[in-house]
């Protein structure tokens, strides 16, 4: 340790409330500005680009619309070094062992830019629900959610980039209960640290010779940090890379009590509670080495436009007429130019069109095994009971600006009288679906009505709203 009184003093102490701007959606200037205009004062975190920690504001920071429109993810700051250190670069195939519920997942796909393809895998049924509620929100196109334990994924088809944010006793957690880490059986102790090393060898396996493997824990235990880690130089082709992030931090541990860990963990990192006012994390960067291993064959380079759920009839052929439906739909009722899809695909599952931005795809290692894929970028298009088009709350948010046709541009007044599901005004004699725009942001969806316009925002998201409206 560092600074022992600095620890405990941070430790202590509740966390203040940090962001993380969605880059793909607003600048952090333009966030900084939405902010403002709430009451909200936000200062730079140093070392963390897009970063702000909240020094005053009237409410919680995640009751707010610009929470609600995806324009900023509420995050650790010490969570915030994991995704720049992966280093992610557009159009790579990276993969995130265990991400929910998605702050560093979604801050590589901010980083690669929401191209390539980042596979986002979960064991936790109930963990993926808050991953995907966050990949939606955000809009990252991107990112394939598949279900699994990360010991089990297939190792048909390898990665640039892996990320193990592995499970742990989270002692460096221990803000969230007054300074005190939490307890943990040594039966659980057990289980964590295989699990910790079956996870980083998966790792290693699927990473191309060359790539790089990130193993990050928010824990300060030697045994599920170092030790790992050491086990996985003695035993894998790897080597570790000695990493400098720019925040303050301290070192790896070669050495704790009467055990000795591999000399090269020097060059680990620990960042502790002081350091940034954050959590505790550990972070160690790997290299892979050229085993002669080679793992193309699960790619695809053209991803299909059918990919059908359990139980699903359907075939490509259909696929590919109710794609030109909602394309026809988008570009001759709301007036989407037809290049804004020129880098961005439909693909049919479970009845409705998703879109991404996939221009590989790794779905034959999924073909047979206990890996079950989710969801493919984010929902784009559902069709009515006559098979109409109808573009979902995400995609409208998603093409913003690109929209312009069947826009109601609405006070804030009106907004919250839509989403208590009172009908408001129309700005034009239009009927059927539009879209709803709010101090320069499209919100959702709604529907022109004789009796004026509606909301077709879903219940749950529109009493999330309310909230931050009730909130002002």
């Amino acid at each position: 340790m560092d600074d022992w009184a600095a620890f405990t003093e941070a430790a202590g102490r509740p966390e203040p409330s940090v962001i993380r701007t969605r880059t793909g959606r607003i600048s952090p200037e333009a966030l900084v500005e939405r902010l403002a205009a709430q009451g909200f004062r936000v200062v730079p975190k140093p070392g963390l680009e897009g970063f702000f920690e909240v020094a005053d504001g009237p409410t919680a920071i995640s009751a707010t619309v610009e929470h609600w429109l995806g324009l900023f993810y509420v995050q650790q700051a010490s969570t915030g070094v994991a995704a720049p250190l992966l280093d992610p670069k557009p159009g790579e195939r990276v993969l995130d062992l265990c991400s929910a519920p998605g702050g560093k997942t979604t801050h590589a796909a901010d980083l690669m830019g929401d191209t390539g393809c980042l596979v986002a895998g979960e064991i936790s049924e109930s963990r993926i629900r808050g991953l995907l509620g966050n990949v939606y929100r955000l809009g990252h196109p991107n990112i394939f959610v598949v279900s699994g334990d990360g010991r089990d994924f297939p190792e048909e088809a390898s990665f640039d980039r892996v990320l193990v944010d592995a499970p742990c006793s989270g002692e460096g957690t221990l803000r969230r209960s007054g300074g005190k880490a939490p307890f943990q059986s040594k039966s659980f102790k057990g289980y964590v640290t295989g699990a910790q090393r079956g996870l980083l060898e998966k790792a290693i396996r699927v990473t191309r010779p060359g790539g790089t493997i990130l193993y990050v824990t928010c824990t300060f235990a030697p045994e599920e940090n170092e030790a790992v880690v050491d086990h996985a130089l003695r035993t894998q082709p790897v080597e570790l890379e000695p990493i400098e992030p720019p925040v303050p931090h301290a070192r790896g541990l070669t050495s704790f009590g009467d055990t000795r860990y591999d000399s090269r963990l020097e060059g680990a990192v620990r960042i502790y509670p002081h350091h940034l006012d954050s959590e505790g994390l550990f972070i160690a960067k790997l290299t892979k080495l050229d085993d002669g291993s080679v793992a193309d064959e699960g790619w695809w380079s053209a991803p299909p436009t059918f990919f059908a759920t359990p139980g699903e009839q359907a075939d490509d052929a259909v696929a590919a007429d109710l794609v030109r439906a909602a394309t026809d739909e988008l570009t001759g009722r709301f007036g989407v130019p037809p290049e804004v899809f020129d880098d961005s695909s439909f693909i049919l599952r479970g009845g409705r069109l998703w879109l991404h931005t996939l221009q590989e795809w790794p779905f034959p290692a999924w073909k047979e095994g206990p890996w079950r894929p989710i969801s493919v970028g984010f929902r784009a298009v559902d069709f009515d009971s006559r098979g109409r088009a109808r573009p979902t709350n995400d995609l409208l948010r998603w093409l913003g600006d690109a929209l312009s046709n069947r826009v109601q541009t609405v006070t804030s007044e009106e907004l919250q009288s839509l989403v208590a599901r009172e009908p408001v005004g129309l700005s034009e004699d239009i009927l059927g679906p539009v879209a709803i725009r709010h101090e320069g942001a499209v919100i959702g969806r709604g529907a022109a009505t004789q009796d004026g316009l509606k909301s077709e925002i879903p219940k749950a998201r529109a009493a999330d709203l309310m909230r931050a409206f009730k909130q002002k």
